[in-house]
């Protein structure tokens, strides 16, 4: 009988042991996994580096890059289009001008009452317009009659404070936010989609052309006066108050006219050329793009194209968090063994769900953990990987807005507005445009902070950044105003 007692206790002692050995192991197991976690963001942190050598240098390549797109057609990466833009809203316009704003997945419609000299936008009104994913990939036939029917019911709800002059006809100022190349302020043709449209059979066509005949099928009696890229639109936006210079995911600058070299025209009475950049284009050996970003762009519709945008846009930031995700869980079980299946799901982390994580204030991250749970099914994270997902997200945001601010600066050395020349008082307000800057505080703030780094203290005091609210639509009905075929009438 003691012979088992004390053979059960050995086999009890070595289940005990055994255990312990277990364990050990998996405590071993975990931290290594921890480890090996911590070692991929800290390499992703290390590659996705901007000190302000580098971003100087980003700087001088977009210049480099604006010079030689301004010399010749496809002489550069930038397409440093010309706008046709020449003169901008003086605010003595007058009268009732709609704008059509696509530039996304939504597109707008406004209608905008402007009083005349002094008196400025008297009324406006705006809708939004989600577009159905399957007419972002379709025919351009279907994707503009499907904007030209909202258009007709948005103008039959003109309301009596807003007055058309009698016998004129409607006027439109039409904001079509991808690469276009203009022959005219009011024809263009279509470079190439961008955002998540591919359309084929529109690439090359006159964009104008085809919305007057969906315009036409659609009985609506509207004059197309000015077709304006997004950016362009926000400059005009801007500039019907401040001279502006407008940057979002794009930027528009005002360019001497004879600096132009592919410029064969008659030069402008004003001797200025709004020029769109599509600096979204730009690519530079001096951008930090760890393999992240090589195979986003690699899955992405346009390969090849849009780098820049790719790293700083609101469309990319919360995927480029997903993708480092995914790897932090196939290597180091981040999120347990396996990959959470709506982990893998391209573009499920928008960049308003990173950007509410990475700004959560609550002291046990509650907001990181909820959209883990609501939207990538994610539950019982801990503390501390809720805050290596907000680190995540810094990361990410800070090169994005570390870049942004060396492109704003690359612009404003091209403009001389760098430096201040002895004696002179001079005064640049830059317009942004778009949700990101908006809402996105942490990267509004850490872009602004980077330019006040790059430009120091005495020339940043003579830099105002603004947010203009809808500019780009605004600024598009501001643009039909003053290419309105009935301006000389007015102004005699």
């Amino acid at each position: 009988m003691g012979k088992v007692a004390i053979g059960v206790a050995v086999v009890c002692g070595i289940a005990v042991a055994a255990a312990a050995a277990v364990v050990v192991h998996r405590k071993t197991k975990k931290s290594g996994r921890w480890v090996k976690a911590m070692e991929i963001l800290k390499e992703f942190e290390e590659k996705c580096g901007t000190p302000i050598p580098k971003l100087k240098q980003v700087a001088d390549a977009m210049i480099v890059e604006m010079h030689a797109g301004l010399a010749s057609e496809g002489g550069s990466k930038l397409k440093m289009l010309i706008s046709y833009v020449d003169h901008l809203p003086t605010g003595r316009e007058k009268g009732l001008f709609y704008a059509l704003d696509l530039g996304g997945t939504n597109f707008r419609m406004l209608r905008v009452q402007l009083g005349g000299k002094g008196r400025g936008i008297v009324n406006q009104q705006f809708e939004e317009v989600s577009i159905p994913p399957s007419l972002m990939t379709g025919s351009s036939d279907a994707l503009f009659d499907y904007i030209a029917a909202e258009l007709a019911k948005f103008v039959a709800q003109e309301g009596s404070d807003f007055k058309q002059s009698p016998g004129r006809q409607r006027e439109l100022g039409f904001t079509f936010s991808f690469p276009v190349m203009q022959s005219s302020i009011a024809s263009g043709t279509l470079l190439r989609w961008t955002k998540g449209f591919s359309i084929d059979d529109m690439v090359g066509q006159d964009v104008v052309a085809e919305l007057a005949k969906a315009m036409e099928r659609q009985g609506i009696d509207m004059r197309i006066a000015a077709l304006v890229n997004d950016t362009v639109g926000t400059l005009a936006g801007g500039r019907y108050n401040n001279k502006i210079l407008g940057t979002g995911s794009n930027a528009a600058y005002v360019e001497r006219a004879h600096a132009i070299p592919k410029w064969h025209g008659l030069l402008p009475k004003s001797g200025e050329m709004v020029i769109n950049m599509e600096w979204g284009n730009f690519r530079s050996s001096h951008l930090p793009l760890p393999d992240y970003d090589h195979a986003l762009d690699t899955e992405s519709l346009n390969p090849g194209e849009q780098i820049y945008e790719k790293v700083i846009a609101g469309m990319y930031l919360g995927e480029i968090v997903r993708r480092v995700l995914c790897r932090m869980t196939e290597e180091a079980a981040f999120f347990g063994d396996t990959v959470p299946p709506k982990l893998k799901e391209p573009f499920i982390l928008g960049t308003p769900i990173m950007s509410a994580m990475h700004q959560d204030t609550s002291p046990d991250l509650k907001v990181v953990a909820s959209n883990l749970k609501d939207i990538l099914e994610i539950s019982n994270t801990s503390l501390k990987m809720r805050k290596v997902i907000v680190e995540l997200c810094n990361i990410v945001a800070t090169r994005g807005a570390r870049l942004s601010a060396a492109g704003v600066l690359g612009i404003l050395k091209k403009m001389g507005r760098d430096t201040i020349k002895g004696g002179e008082k001079q005064k640049t307000v830059i317009a942004m445009d778009g949700g990101l800057y908006e809402h996105y505080t942490e990267y509004r703030e850490c872009l602004e902070n980077t330019l006040n780094e790059l430009i120091g203290e005495e020339v940043s005091r003579t830099i105002e950044i603004e947010h203009s609210n809808d500019g780009s639509g605004i600024g598009a009905a501001l643009l039909a105003a003053s290419h309105s075929q009935y301006l000389e009438m007015d102004e005699s």
